[in-house]
C-alpha cells in the first residue's frame, strides 16, 4: 500500500513529465531550467538528435524544432520506482510531429509519428523534483521520412 509521501511523489514526478511536454511542443525551452537539474544530460540520440547538457539541449531543440511546425508529446503509463530523494521511471510518449515541407513544395504537411519510453532520472531539491537524467528509447515510427535519420 502506497503511503501519502509516496503518492504525493508520484502526483509531483508525472506532473514534471507533463511540464516537460508542454515546455517542448510550446518551445518554452526557458523552462527546462525549472525541470531539470543544473547536472542533468539529456540523451535524444536513439531518434539521431543531441546528447549533452541542459544548455546544450535547449541550444539543440532552439535550432531544429523550427522544422517542426506541430508537436504533441502524450506521455502515459509511468513506471516509477521511488527510493526516497531519487527515482526512477520508464514512461511511454507517443509523438506525432508535422515536418514542415521545403519551400514551393505544395500539398498537406508530412506527418509522421513516433512511439518511444522516456528513461529517466528524478532527484528531489529543495525546488522540488526535478529531472536528473533523461534517455529515449525508440519503440517505433510510421511516415518517418528522413526526419531524424528515419527512412521512408
Amino acid at each position: 500500500m502506497l503511503n501519502q509521501q509516496e503518492i504525493s511523489d508520484r502526483l509531483e514526478l508525472m506532473d514534471l513529465m507533463v511540464r516537460y511536454a508542454h515546455a517542448v511542443d510550446t518551445r518554452s525551452w526557458t523552462t527546462f531550467d525549472d525541470l531539470f537539474t543544473a547536472d542533468a544530460i539529456i540523451d535524444y540520440t536513439a531518434f539521431g538528435g543531441s546528447v549533452g547538457t541542459v544548455a546544450e539541449t535547449k541550444a539543440y531543440l532552439a535550432s531544429v524544432m523550427p522544422g517542426f511546425p506541430g508537436s504533441q508529446h502524450l506521455i502515459s503509463n509511468p513506471m516509477l520506482a521511488i527510493d526516497g530523494d531519487t527515482a526512477t521511471g520508464r514512461t511511454m510518449c507517443f509523438n506525432p510531429m508535422v515536418v514542415a515541407r521545403p519551400d514551393g513544395d505544395p500539398g498537406e504537411p508530412r506527418v509522421f509519428f513516433c512511439g518511444l519510453w522516456y528513461l529517466d532520472t528524478f532527484r528531489r531539491t529543495a525546488d522540488g523534483w526535478r529531472i536528473a537524467g533523461r534517455s529515449e528509447e525508440k519503440s517505433w515510427v510510421h511516415n518517418m521520412g528522413q526526419a531524424f535519420g528515419g527512412q521512408d
